[in-house]
């Protein structure tokens, strides 16, 4: 068996804070915390802040004004705002390739913001149901029904 001294205290200490800056720095350079660094430089101050406080933010389509909501996440992640700020429909597209959360967040603020046309003739449209809505109507003893598209 092989015996080492003991480091002294300081040296020990040195040793651990580096250890612990390698560590931080090993889990803040992840491709998701890389992917999601990226999405905040590129967003605006009143994006980023929404982002940060409620993990979505809101984009303006470029052709048709309509406000769209992107969520954390890959897919099913893009609502369509009503002039109320209610859910009108979802959208689902994404671009080619295995990305990160924020890459695709990203690609989908990008296409909104300057190809809103193209994004949706591509997208695939869902009916979001409105949790909260459910939950008051059923509290009401009242069926909801679902909102067609439009």
């Amino acid at each position: 068996m092989f015996l080492f001294p003991r480091l002294p205290a300081t040296r020990r200490l040195r040793c651990e804070a580096l250890r612990e800056l390698y560590r931080s720095y090993r889990s803040e350079n992840t491709c998701e915390a890389r992917g999601l660094r990226l999405l905040r430089e590129w967003l605006s101050p009143c994006q980023r802040e929404q982002f940060d406080a409620q993990g979505h933010f809101d984009v303006i389509g470029c052709d048709s004004g309509k406000k769209y909501r992107i969520h954390c996440g890959t897919a099913m992640n893009v609502h369509e705002i009503d002039e109320a700020g209610r859910v009108k429909s979802g959208l689902c597209f994404v671009p080619k390739g295995s990305l990160v959360t924020g890459d695709v967040m990203l690609a989908q603020k990008i296409a909104l913001e300057t190809f809103e046309r193209r994004a949706l003739a591509v997208a695939n449209r869902c009916l979001i149901v409105d949790l909260q809505l459910r939950s008051n109507a059923s509290r009401a003893g009242r069926a909801v029904t679902p909102r067609p598209f439009t």
